[in-house]
């Protein structure tokens, strides 16, 4: 293991984002190491990519748990037993209450501009079409701290794309994705730099002082 950051990754599908993390934390462009990936579901794709790289990987299935507490509580201990320093969550599409000690060190991204287009339901290709009912001419990615509202906390970075006369929610969201393949790498590598603090809603990036 490397003195990088140590970095967990909640999924729940085809783990596309996680292996963005894998692929550029082994080109040496992600200041982190996935060290542990937790999926809510046990056919979840991303498990194979995380063997691939021979990354530990737990199944947490809702099902398995009484309530959203517990089933929380099941995920924050899997994080805290592989000692990372923060949790990614890439297409996690189960609720995850997230204890205060944690708070500041859990990020999602969203596939639009929050606050727009955000909120419980909104999700995949129901975000895309949302979008395109509502004649956005715009539309783009967020990376933010989560809390335990869904796409709520402060943003971090945002990117946006245009939305074209011909598009579907398909692709819309290819094109978007394209985006978030920058985004989040982007963000982890400033809170590896402890470049982001919090100040209510909002991030300030902190200047690089690196050299």
């Amino acid at each position: 293991m490397s003195d990088r950051l140590r970095l967990g990754v909640l999924i729940s599908g085809s783990g596309r984002t996680l292996q963005n993390f894998l692929d550029r934390s082994e080109a040496g462009t992600l200041s982190a190491e996935v060290v542990k990936v937790v999926s809510n579901k046990a056919d979840a794709y991303g498990l194979e990519r995380a063997a691939k790289h021979d990354v530990p990987a737990t199944v947490v299935s809702k099902g398995d748990f009484q309530d959203t507490e517990s089933f929380s509580q099941a995920i924050t201990h899997e994080m805290e037993e592989a000692d990372v320093d923060l949790v990614a969550m890439a297409g996690f599409l189960s609720f995850y209450l997230i204890p205060e000690r944690m708070r500041g060190r859990v990020m999602n991204i969203h596939p639009a501009l929050l606050p727009s287009f955000g909120g419980e339901g909104y999700y995949g290709d129901r975000v895309h079409q949302a979008v395109l009912d509502y004649g956005c001419k715009v539309s783009g990615c967020t990376v933010h701290f989560a809390d335990n509202r869904y796409d709520n906390g402060p943003i971090i970075a945002q990117r946006s794309v245009d939305v074209k006369e011909e598009d579907d929610p398909h692709s819309l969201a290819d094109r978007v994705f394209e985006q978030e393949l920058e985004a989040y790498p982007e963000a982890i590598n400033l809170f590896a730099a402890d470049r982001l603090r919090i100040e209510g809603r909002v991030v300030r990036i902190l200047p690089d002082e690196s050299g």
